[in-house]
């Protein structure tokens, strides 16, 4: 007989599977992320059906699988499952739903096998409670508080970009909301923020250098002459390319999300909070190495009655 064991998780993505089963992609505290069958998950009468549900959370009993041939592993099975949390609020609201999607796909890059997933567990849950708990009529703070869960799962995943310093001085940013044309800039493959200035100095640096390195490459009179040859080396620092230019709010958005708790969203500024949701889209996708194919519903549900569309 096959060993069990127990695990709690909440299920971030299914699949069907022959004529009746599921495969189940859950997150769990114990052992991380697994992948299991659902068997009879698709049938109107099964027990399993409601339970192998979207974001639902179960007290679960699994069978390990086993195969004939060492190489080709199987699935494990789900026995027995016990709801022990919905989120049925998420399935009424397309905004609240895409959001929650969103964060699923986060959560399924950065999720490991096989170890205890516990704190990414906990934060993924926490957001899923906040995104369903925000009133219909404030449904553009949705964007907001998925700014701020992308963030920290960043955070946990240690991958969240520097907001607070410029990436190249490493001196403090503070934005400036008197001025309206003050701008930072924010560099992807750099790993966050950039002081424009900075940014600027550096390209006439390099300029300078190359202009240097051509010259030195003519040949002159002397050069006829034998005389030991010396070579000049230029050492550069990278000019990180500017994927962005923000202004001083939109910074200070970011800045209050890289704090360590959860934030108290002041979702007012509409277009402001769809570009911190666009940059850090962007952001996690460079880092992934992935789309995040959730993104199109949350374009496509707030273009209707905004002009900032991604």
């Amino acid at each position: 007989m096959s060993r069990t064991y127990k695990a709690t998780g909440i299920n971030l993505k299914t699949q069907a599977l022959g004529e009746s089963d599921k495969i189940v992609t859950i997150l769990t505290q114990e052992f991380g992320l697994i992948r299991a069958i659902a068997p009879g998950a698709r049938k109107h009468n099964s027990s399993l059906g409601g339970r192998s549900g979207m974001f639902v959370v179960n007290e679960l009993l699994i069978s390990q699988g086993r195969s004939s041939q060492p190489a080709t592993p199987t699935l494990d099975r789900i026995t027995q499952a016990e709801t022990i949390k919905t989120y049925p609020g998420l399935t009424k609201d397309l905004g609240k739903l895409a959001a929650s999607q969103y964060l699923a796909e986060i959560v399924l890059c950065q999720a490991l096998s096989e170890q205890p997933q516990a704190e990414l567990y906990e934060l993924f849950n926490e957001y899923l409670q906040l995104l369903e708990a925000l009133p219909k009529s404030q449904g553009h703070s949705v964007v907001a508080h998925l700014a701020d869960g992308v963030f920290h799962l960043l955070a946990l995943a240690g991958l969240a970009p520097q907001v607070q310093f410029c990436c190249l001085t490493q001196r403090p940013l503070t934005p400036d909301l008197t001025n309206p044309n003050w701008q930072v800039g924010f560099s992807i493959s750099a790993g966050g923020t950039v002081c424009l200035q900075a940014w600027e100095q550096l390209r006439k640096e390099r300029e300078r250098q190359k202009k240097e390195e051509e010259i030195s490459q003519i040949p002159n009179q002397d050069s006829l002459v034998s005389k030991p040859s010396y070579q000049k080396v230029f050492h550069h620092q990278d000019l990180p390319k500017i994927s962005r230019r923000l202004g001083a709010k939109e910074l200070l958005m970011l800045q209050h999300l890289s704090q360590p708790e959860i934030m108290q969203i002041d979702a007012a500024s509409d277009y402001g909070w769809l570009s911190v949701e666009q940059i850090l889209r962007q952001y996690a996708q460079y880092h992934f190495g992935r789309p995040i194919r959730s993104a199109t519903l949350i374009d496509s549900y707030f273009a209707a009655n905004h002009d900032a569309i991604v």
